[in-house]
C-alpha cells in the first residue's frame, strides 16, 4: 500500500514546502465583481470589466504564488463579440491566464422554467447552443474545463416530468462532452435546493455522476463544498469520487446554513482538512497526485474582495499544509489494526500543528511575501483603485 513516491518522510518544513510547491487555486472572476444580496447592494471599488477583475485576480496571485488562472464566466466576462486573443493578451498583462470557463443558462428570462431539462425544445436548443459556443471560447482561450451550473429544477409538485428532464438533461451534456477538444474536461456541478426548492435536476453527487458517466470519458463531477444540506459529510463523497476516479474539481467556500458562499474555512476548516486529507490519503496510496481543479466560488459585499481573496488563499495554503502531515504509513497501519484513538490522533495532531512558520518559509525561499495579506495592503493597490473607480457606484436596495 502506497508507494515509495507518496511516503511521507523529512521535516515539517519540508512536508509543508512540497505539498504547497504543487498547490494553485482557481480564483473566480465574479468574486471580485459588484455583487450583492438579494436585498442590495453596498459600494466597494469592485471591478465592473473584464480588464478590471483580471487587474484584480492579479494581484493576489503576486502576492500568494498560487492562483496563476481566473475562472471567466460566458456572457459576464466574455459577451458576444468579444476576441479571445484580446482576452488573452488581457490576462497576460496582469501575469494571470483563463481558467475554467462556465457558461450562464440561467440569467436570461427564457430559463424561468429551466435550460437543457426545459420542457420547450427551443429553450432546449438555445440553451445548448450556448454551451456548445462556451466549449469553442473555451477551445480559442486554450482552457481545459468547461463548468456549466444547472438552476434547473421546479418549486411544486406535479408541475413537470422529472424522468423527462433527467434523460433532457442527459442529452444535452452528451452533446456538450462530445463537442469538447482532446484535452478538456466537462465538469458536472450539482445542488440539492435553490432556486429550484421542490426538486433540482442534478440534486446530489450521485445524479451528477451518472449524468457525467452518460455523457462521456471526459466528464467528471464538480463539488461546491457549499451544495449540500447540513451535516452531510462531504469527505465520503470526496473518497467515493477519487475511488471511481470521477472527481473533476472543487468550488470552494464555506456556509452556515445553506450555500452561503462564505469565505474557506471560515466556519469549519476541519472540514476542508478532512477534505485534503482524503485526497492526500488517496495520492499516498496511488503513488501520483489527483488530477483534480481547486476552484474558489465565493463573492462577497461585506468583506473587501481582494483582501477576501487573499484571506481564502492563505487558509486554504495553511489547511493544505496540515493535511500533508499526515503520517498515512502509520494511519493505515492503525486503520488496519483496528486502533481507533491512535488513528484519529494521527488526523488530530496533524490539524493541531501551527503550520504557519513553515507556510511562511515557503513564501520567502520563493521570494514571496511573508505575509501576503499585509503586502498587499502596503502595496498601495487598494487606495488607487479606490481613487480610480470611486463614486462610481452607489448602495442600491432591489426594492427600489
Amino acid at each position: 500500500m502506497g508507494s515509495s513516491a507518496g511516503k511521507i518522510s523529512g521535516s515539517v518544513e519540508e512536508r509543508v514546502a512540497g505539498a504547497l510547491s504543487n498547490f494553485q487555486i482557481e480564483l473566480p472572476s465574479w468574486g471580485f465583481a459588484d455583487t450583492g444580496t438579494r436585498f442590495g447592494k453596498f459600494a466597494q471599488p469592485a471591478a465592473h470589466t473584464l480588464e478590471e477583475k483580471l487587474s484584480d485576480a492579479g494581484q493576489v496571485h503576486q502576492f500568494t504564488g498560487a492562483c496563476p488562472t481566473v475562472a471567466l464566466h460566458v456572457l459576464w466576462d466574455v459577451p458576444e463579440g468579444t476576441r479571445c486573443p484580446d482576452v488573452l493578451k488581457l490576462a497576460a498583462r496582469y501575469g494571470v491566464r483563463p481558467g475554467s470557463i462556465s457558461p450562464n443558462v440561467f440569467q436570461d428570462q427564457m430559463y424561468k422554467y429551466g435550460s437543457l431539462s426545459n420542457e420547450q425544445e427551443a429553450v432546449r436548443r438555445h440553451a445548448l447552443a450556448h454551451i456548445l459556443d462556451s466549449v469553442r471560447i473555451a477551445k480559442e482561450l486554450g482552457s481545459r474545463d468547461v463548468t456549466p451550473w444547472f438552476a434547473d429544477g421546479s418549486n411544486f409538485p406535479g408541475t413537470t416530468s422529472i424522468r423527462a428532464r433527467k434523460r433532457w438533461m442527459a442529452e444535452g451534456l452528451k452533446r456538450a462532452h462530445d463537442a469538447l477538444g482532446a484535452d478538456q474536461r466537462l465538469l458536472v456541478e450539482y445542488k440539492p435546493f435553490e432556486p429550484a426548492f421542490y426538486h433540482t435536476d442534478i440534486a446530489d453527487w450521485g445524479m451528477a455522476l451518472e449524468l457525467a458517466r452518460q455523457a462521456g470519458p471526459k466528464a467528471r463531477v464538480l463539488v461546491d463544498t457549499g451544495h449540500h444540506y447540513q451535516a452531510q459529510n462531504i469527505e465520503q463523497i470526496v473518497a467515493w469520487l477519487l475511488d471511481e476516479e470521477m472527481l473533476g474539481g472543487f468550488h470552494f467556500n464555506d456556509r452556515r446554513y445553506a450555500d452561503d458562499d462564505l469565505t474557506l474555512g471560515s466556519i469549519d476548516p476541519y472540514q476542508v482538512f478532512r477534505i485534503f486529507a482524503e485526497i492526500r490519503y488517496y495520492e499516498w496510496e496511488a503513488g501520483r497526485r489527483a488530477d483534480i481543479a481547486y476552484m474558489v466560488d465565493q463573492s462577497h459585499n461585506l468583506k473587501g474582495k481582494i483582501e477576501e481573496m487573499i484571506q481564502t488563499v492563505m487558509t486554504a495554503q495553511e489547511l493544505y499544509a496540515k493535511a500533508a502531515l499526515i503520517d498515512f504509513e502509520s494511519l493505515a497501519k492503525a486503520q488496519q489494526e483496528q486502533r481507533l484513538i491512535d488513528a484519529e490522533n494521527l488526523y488530530k495532531d496533524a490539524f493541531s500543528t501551527d503550520v504557519r512558520p513553515a507556510v511562511r518559509a515557503w513564501r520567502s525561499a520563493k521570494g514571496l511575501a511573508e505575509d501576503p495579506l499585509a503586502a498587499f495592503r502596503a502595496s498601495g493597490y487598494m487606495e488607487r483603485i479606490t481613487r480610480e473607480r470611486g463614486g462610481r457606484a452607489t448602495a442600491v436596495s432591489s426594492y427600489a
